[in-house]
């Protein structure tokens, strides 16, 4: 696959390299959200051998040297390297391409119907996944993100009538039923809560899709607990008590945006997350 034309990431990216061995070093801090392996060749092999679907057209050492090279690409934000390195490696690099996809989407994509387009490729890519194997947390958790992030774009409301809504959690359940120190599914989860109930209020919210304020700020906690130094986790935690209780929680909601503004970002998507949270201070 040709490496996508997409926008540049407008910050320094040289901030967030991780060459040669810094990357396995950094990867802990890195991936405390996601849970995401370390691809080098024992893991792939783990993989392969627990799911022989996975295994990539070339060599194993390949593979590993590819993917590192994709998640190094990923976390300087060079998001199409990413996904073209990811991709070339076939089901193993679908996580790294659709991790980048989904952030270059969310954060830099201004065009609404190419947003989309990204969100739905990320989509069928999850889903592609999860039928080789049923074991990868990311394959059902950058699905959710995918489908929650599509969701918000043609609204929430439409995409409770398309039944998505269900999709989103049927997925997030089972990134957390296999990685239950997912800190991003509970971020997502507690999003899923409050945007549900900001839609169609807590009483149908609850009949109809399980929705309620105490789990949305359970999640949001769980996530906090689990990544102390996210500031995604505070970004949507102070969404979703906006979503959830209105001006009533407006002081803490602007407590975890000036706390999210003054994290050190580690990375491109963090660096993307801070900005975000600066802008929505001087709004």
């Amino acid at each position: 696959m040709a490496k996508p034309r997409w926008k540049a990431f407008p910050h320094a990216s040289k901030d967030y390299d991780y060459p040669g061995a810094a990357l396995e070093k950094a990867w802990p801090r890195l991936h405390r959200g996601d849970r995401e392996p370390f691809p080098d060749v024992a893991t792939l092999d783990a993989q392969v051998k627990a799911d022989p679907k996975l295994k990539p057209k070339m060599g194993l050492d390949e593979a590993a040297a590819i993917l590192q090279d994709a998640w190094r690409a990923y976390h300087r934000g060079d998001f199409a390297e990413a996904v073209e390195k990811g991709l070339s490696v076939g089901l193993l690099g679908y996580d790294v391409a659709n991790k980048a996809t989904n952030i270059y989407a969310t954060y830099l994509e201004e065009n609404e119907t190419a947003k989309l387009a990204l969100f739905q490729a990320a989509v069928e890519r999850a889903e592609e996944l999860q039928g080789a194997t049923r074991k990868l947390a990311n394959a059902y958790y950058l699905h959710a993100q995918a489908l929650g992030r599509y969701s918000q774009g043609i609204s929430i409301t439409k995409a409770l009538t398309q039944g998505l809504a269900g999709k989103v959690r049927a997925s997030l359940d089972a990134a957390l039923k296999l990685e239950p120190k997912h800190a991003d599914s509970h971020i997502a989860l507690g999003t899923y809560h409050a945007e549900i109930i900001s839609k169609v209020g807590g009483m149908i919210g609850g009949l109809t899709y399980g929705a309620s304020k105490d789990d949305g700020i359970k999640h949001f906690e769980a996530a906090l607990a689990l990544n102390p130094e996210s500031a995604v986790a505070r970004i949507e935690y102070a969404n979703g008590l906006v979503m959830m209780f209105g001006n009533s929680k407006m002081k803490q909601a602007v407590a975890f945006y000036e706390a999210a503004a003054k994290s050190t970002p580690a990375d491109a998507m963090e660096r993307l997350d801070v900005e975000l949270a600066k802008s929505e201070l001087e709004d």
